[in-house]
């Protein structure tokens, strides 16, 4: 007899509610939950394929460890024995940075994720981290950080109320939004136009979105900061700067005035190869808009100026007065976020605290970038010991990192490497134990990370639809006892890594004036918390601490997770309000126009005004039914136009005698990779596109749909030396490149 649980949707940042139809222990079918707080029934198709993904037959079901070169199956008990015994001696004999940590993308898609990793790179000590980020939206973190003192401070646009939305390097119709948690993103652009508001969307690619749009603007890849930066001109120039409410809490409002001066339309008109008519057209729609919000997203991060972009996003935002106001772009406020603390001057943002040893790039939020991984654990210098251990989670940077090939040759070098991933992949197949966390139905999903960037404020949890098959390991379990097994404690309970966070972070809060507990007794808040296991308590605990929280009895209509409990379909908290000047950060206390990181690279921007465009550059791009590279091994995902194939415009295709569907030779400074033309003018004339994460051809993975047709790896095209300096992040758009044609006979 079938039954239904509720489960959200862990595949992409929309986060949608779930049912899920279960025979047995296994998931038959999902659909939108039309009772969501939040998605209200809408569901996509990676979504709908939830069942699929769920039961792949390739998922592994028991760990393995690697035996006389060769990796068999193993009880949990010998595979943490196996990761003691490899990480502890590095540690010991080589110093904690000589273990390196490296997070992927699908972290922040669980509550292990969220809840652990930063609890084993406090305990290892470590400063070599890696995560998807700095090949992503590091960029975003980093301008943020500067602007108002807080990384994770990042304003999203207020979708349900703008009268005016600026979509730069954004295909939300294949990707559902990005740093933009938000449930029917087609839905919601379509509503904007139904309202009467305008959709303005640049791009070098004609995207689904931008067949929506009220005006495609086609620019020429990496130019986005320069074309922002000659819209804030204009702004100056023509005295339609406007802060609005803003206004008080701004610093170095003069100084920006005069930085981007030399940013004329003019000026930037041929490095960006849109008319300076129209980037004036821009500019005045924005400011003139009754609401309005700007928008930038990986397109706009991954190019070589892709802090700068970052930062003149906001900035747009300012000067126009759009904010921190409805129908602007808004500070969300997640319900597990932090006890809000009484408006006044922070600690602020710092850059380079710590430099790779290498190359000597400056940390950024913590992390080192991705690109660096191969040199570092390859590469020996004078500067300390390269990584002779790697612990991953959730991440494949042979595929998702430039220059792959000198990455897999340094993964095999290593002395020990564990990997968290439910499958043998190409970066995994390097392990010496592999854990694999159990799927996502029988796994309890809240989304912490996602509800900071939602665009109206809501909370959701949804417990395991399905229990545990036997000889499964939680997740949460899993990266418990690799915490401890990697910090001398192997052997321990589990629970006592959540006992230690819980106890850290309400001794914390009592002393905490603004706290809701403030003075109590920690250990009598610990004995009130709830939950069947210890990621529950946590759960727990950070909604009564949280904005919304009932402050372990001090506001009885307050957030708990009982009281969650008790709406399986969510709570939702209100749309987005105006919260300035809470959310700053800065020792200013006031948002910092003009940081002088920022004041520091504007020069690089300047010289790019005289760079000569490339005769082809490269773009990457997103498929709605592909997020990661381990999606490819779903059959319901793969196939229609979610194919590896190679973008190229109709004249440039003529021009190099290229045929539709005939193999092209694609170079870059990293190597070479061949892929089928796919002539269509939905490229600009001089740009080409290959879909990120395929490459599914090296020996010793278990993805047996993905490598039935591998397709090619995009990022083996760079060498790993194009990054932007002040993030540290990999510059994958906008890369040239050399484009033949292959001789068939």
């Amino acid at each position: 007899m079938s039954r239904t649980a509720l489960r959200i949707c862990p595949l992409c940042e929309a986060t949608c509610g779930l049912t899920l139809t279960i025979e047995g222990t296994r998931v038959t079918g999902a659909r939108g939950d039309r009772e969501d707080v939040f998605s209200k029934g809408f569901i996509c198709p990676k979504g709908a394929s939830f069942g699929a993904v769920d039961g792949d037959p390739d998922r592994l079901r028991t760990p393995l460890v690697r035996r006389d070169g060769e990796l068999r199956e193993a009880t949990w008990e010998e595979a943490f024995d196996a990761v003691a015994a490899g990480i502890r001696p590095v540690v010991e004999r080589y110093g904690a940075h000589s273990v390196g940590v490296v997070l992927g993308n699908p972290n922040v898609h669980t509550m292990a994720g969220a809840l652990y990793p930063t609890v084993l790179i406090a305990g290892l000590g470590t400063r070599s981290l890696f995560t998807a980020s700095t090949v992503d939206q590091m960029p975003k973190h980093v301008s943020s950080g500067l602007l108002y003192g807080d990384a994770n401070a990042i304003p999203v646009p207020d979708l349900d109320h703008t009268d005016h939305l600026l979509l730069i390097g954004a295909n939300p119709l294949e990707s559902n939004g990005s740093l933009c948690t938000a449930a029917d993103f087609p839905g919601k652009l379509k509503a904007l136009k139904a309202r009467g508001g305008t959709l303005t969307v640049i791009d070098p690619r004609r995207t689904r979105t931008a067949k929506l749009a009220d005006r495609h603007i086609a620019i020429r890849p990496g130019a986005d900061a320069l074309l922002l930066a000659a819209m804030a001109q204009v702004l100056f120039e023509e005295l339609l700067v406007d802060p609005g409410e803003a206004a008080p809490h701004l610093e170095g409002l003069e100084e920006l005035a005069e930085a981007v001066r030399d940013f004329t339309p003019e000026a930037v008109s041929a490095a960006c190869d849109v008319d300076a008519s129209l980037i004036r057209t821009l500019a005045r729609e924005l400011a003139a808009a009754p609401t309005a919000a700007v928008y930038g997203r990986i397109g706009s991060c991954t190019v070589p100026h892709g802090t700068l972009a970052s930062w003149l996003v906001d900035v747009l935002n300012i000067l126009t007065g759009n904010l921190d106001r409805p129908g602007g772009a808004l500070f969300p406020q997640a319900a597990t976020d932090r006890t809000p603390r009484p408006a006044g001057p922070g600690h602020g943002f710092r850059l380079a605290r710590w430099h790779s040893r290498v190359s000597r790039h400056p940390e950024a939020k913590g992390e080192l970038p991705l690109s660096a991984l191969a040199e570092e654990i390859d590469t020996a210098t004078a500067e300390g010991e390269p990584i002779r251990a790697l612990v991953v989670v959730a991440a494949n940077p042979v595929l998702s990192a430039p220059d792959g090939d000198r990455l897999d040759k340094a993964l095999g070098s290593l002395g020990f490497m564990v990997s968290v991933d439910p499958y043998l992949n190409e970066t995994s197949r390097h392990a010496d134990v592999v854990l694999p966390p159990p799927p996502p139905s029988q796994s309890p999903h809240h989304d912490f990370a996602f509800n900071t960037l939602a665009v109206r404020n809501q909370v959701r949890y949804s417990r395991p639809a399905v229990p545990l098959e036997p000889g499964r390991m939680a997740e949460t379990e899993i990266l418990a006892r690799l915490i401890l097994a990697a910090t001398g404690m192997h052997g321990a309970d589990p629970s006592a890594v959540d006992d230690l966070v819980v106890g850290q972070t309400l001794g914390k809060a009592v002393t905490e004036p603004h706290s809701p507990v403030h003075g109590r007794d920690p250990r009598e808040l610990a004995a009130q918390l709830t939950g069947e296991t210890g990621p529950e308590r946590r759960l727990d605990m950070m909604l009564r601490l949280g904005p919304y929280g009932d402050g372990f009895g001090t506001r009885p209509d307050g957030l708990s997770l009982a009281r969650l409990l008790a709406h399986p379909h969510g709570i939702d908290l209100g749309p987005l309000r105006p919260r300035l000047p809470q959310p700053l950060k800065t020792r200013s206390g006031r948002i910092e126009l003009l940081p002088q990181p920022i004041v520091d690279d504007l020069p690089r921007l300047r010289e790019a005004l005289r760079r000569r465009p490339d005769e082809f550059v490269l773009v990457g791009r997103r498929h709605l039914r592909s997020n990661n590279s381990w999606m490819h091994n779903v059959p319901a995902l793969t196939g229609g136009t979610n194919r590896c194939t190679l973008h190229i415009h109709p004249e440039d295709a003529e021009r190099l005698g290229v045929r539709d569907g005939a193999p092209v030779r694609v170079k870059g400074a990293g190597g070479e990779v061949t892929a089928p033309a796919e002539v269509t003018d939905g490229v600009r004339r001089g740009v080409v596109s290959l879909p990120h994460g395929w490459g599914h051809d090296r020996p010793g993975t278990r993805l047996s749909h993905a490598a039935a047709d591998p397709g090619v790896n995009v990022n083996q095209l760079l060498d790993g030396s194009l990054l932007d300096p002040l993030s540290g992040n990999a510059v994958l758009n906008g890369v040239p490149v050399d484009i033949a044609p292959i001789a068939t006979h």
